[in-house]
């Protein structure tokens, strides 16, 4: 999507606050015994009490309000019984529709207590979705964000999910641009134009490099090799000014 008037931009920011500030009440109510069924029931009711429709149920029949993945699976966990404890990594990714427009957000968190190292992998995390953030502007290269990220990351002993990028959003979940690279990617000539709509989104990582599933559900997506990832993500718009995050909580 290309915002081109007061209209649509109001829109996005509406239903960036309402996906943000979901996935700030249910990092809230992140605790060891909860369910992450329990978990997305809230989510369910937070992002219909404010007029939004889940955005994956929506586009694509997921399962479930918001996808929550824990310490093995890092992307499109399906909610269920299981129960988080301490020391659990915990992914939550909330995306919906209001109006016509769609936002996407994201985050992951580690449950008390946890090791040094995941704690520094999420505080790491936060740094690598700003650090691209930081490159999004109108007329700039769109690799810049992939450029950034990767140089981050491999400056902190890092590696970065290569198979799960960052995308257009707006008037879809998934919108055109596709496939817009968290890592570092010189054959991709696209530059930013102003009012372009898409998420930054890396997955910052202690060693995996892929994503795959493992043939148990056609959803839930596990690190590849095996180590602790994260997820960090902000629905945002180019300007000439820089990045406008719409994605932040009230």
């Amino acid at each position: 999507m290309t915002v081109s008037n007061e209209e649509e931009l109001a829109g996005l920011k509406a239903i960036g606050a309402i996906v943000a500030n979901t996935l700030e009440e249910m990092r809230k109510t992140v605790e060891p015994g909860i369910t992450t069924a329990e978990l997305d029931t809230l989510g369910r009711r937070l992002l219909e009490e404010a007029g939004a429709r889940p955005a994956p149920e929506l586009t694509y029949g997921f399962p479930g309000a918001t996808c929550i993945s824990l310490n093995e699976e890092i992307a499109h966990g399906i909610p269920g019984a299981r129960r988080i404890t301490a020391g659990d990594l915990v992914n939550i990714d909330v995306s919906a529709e209001k109006d016509g427009y769609f936002a996407d957000t994201g985050a992951s968190f580690a449950v008390p207590p946890v090791a040094r190292r995941i704690e520094r992998l999420c505080r790491d995390g936060r740094r690598a979705l700003w650090t691209g953030l930081q490159q999004v502007s109108a007329d700039r290269p769109m690799a810049g964000i992939g450029e950034a990220i990767g140089a981050f990351a491999k400056r902190n002993g890092y590696s970065l999910v290569r198979n799960l990028a960052s995308h257009g959003v707006g008037r879809g979940l998934h919108d055109e641009p596709h496939e817009i690279a968290t890592w570092p990617d010189r054959s991709d000539r696209r530059r930013m134009h102003e009012g372009l709509v898409f998420t930054v989104e890396p997955f910052l990582s202690l060693g995996a490099e892929w994503a795959e599933d493992d043939g148990k559900d056609p959803w839930t997506l596990y690190s590849v090799p095996k180590a602790p990832t994260v997820q960090y993500e902000h629905t945002v718009i180019a300007t000439r000014n820089g990045p406008l995050v719409v994605t932040l909580p009230n």
